[in-house]
């Protein structure tokens, strides 16, 4: 949706107040720990676009709270698997040759949408170390959710995800569905049922740049709307609208421990 069409399907500006408001109403409250997966433009037209969401965010979470959202990056990778899009076999050497390393300051997401791209370039925002999975936090407990993040089994038990889970921390579904919810990999993880996989990217190992092999399990969301849903069927959770954006607030303890007992129950060996 281009501009204009955002415009006229807004019945009236969203703002860094109104969204505040809206966050607070849906059970957002201070001192919370919270990882966002949002839809900029779900919300409607944003006076302010991005930056209003941040703030409206941290406005009502406070420095009390937590703010985390997740900052992958999967195009550093191995060219050879690529498919969205695919690049030519020939070019694959230089790739791997010429490919700028990790770096949590400077290197961009990928697929993550305007908020998450936005926030980790926030004042006093860390994130975490892993060249394709990182996430960024703000806030009290910032540097546990982000420190320690493991280049092996990247959303594994050494993973943001992880210490979130340890904080009882929350899930807010800002416009999107749970086909994004990435805390069900912490359950792929738990559910023992996936296969392993090696990959690999650029990182920075003792001041030199190193093309790293990472052990890793072989994600997939796509059962993640059918979790989702039966995840809903028998767990309460806060729903509303934040703007003219769906939105789902629930603890993230609840829908792991869920799914890695749905993940055993459905997946055959």
């Amino acid at each position: 949706m281009d501009e204009a069409d955002l415009i006229a399907a807004t019945p009236e500006p969203r703002t860094r107040r109104t969204l505040a408001r809206d966050l607070a109403s849906l059970g957002l409250a201070p001192g919370m720990t919270v990882l966002v997966h949002s839809s900029l433009s779900s919300l409607g037209w944003v006076c302010g676009g991005a930056a209003a969401v941040i703030q409206a965010l941290m406005d009502v979470l406070t420095e009390d709270g937590t703010l985390v959202m997740p900052t992958h990056s999967s195009d550093l990778s191995d060219p050879a698997p690529w498919q969205h899009p695919p690049v030519p076999e020939a070019w694959w050497s230089t790739i791997r040759q010429e490919m700028p390393s990790y770096d949590p300051r400077r290197t961009p997401t990928r697929g993550m949408g305007r908020l998450p791209e936005l926030f980790r370039t926030w004042p006093a925002v860390l994130r975490s170390g892993h060249p394709h999975y990182s996430f960024a936090a703000w806030g009290k407990q910032a540097a546990f959710v982000t420190e320690g993040h493991s280049l092996d089994e990247g959303l594994g038990e050494a993973s943001p995800l992880a210490r979130l889970y340890d904080l009882d921390g929350w899930l807010l579904l800002l416009g999107t569905t749970h086909a994004t919810n990435t805390s069900m990999h912490l359950s792929e993880y738990r559910a023992g049922v996936a296969s392993h996989e090696e990959t690999h990217a650029p990182v920075m190992v003792d001041g030199a740049r190193r093309w790293q092999t990472l052990k890793d399990i072989v994600l997939d969301s796509d059962r993640f709307e059918a979790i989702g849903a039966d995840f809903e069927t028998v767990h309460p959770i806060l729903s509303g609208r934040v703007g003219s954006a769906e939105a789902r607030l629930f603890r993230q303890r609840a829908v792991v421990d869920f799914a890695v007992g749905w993940l055993r129950q459905h997946t055959h060996a």
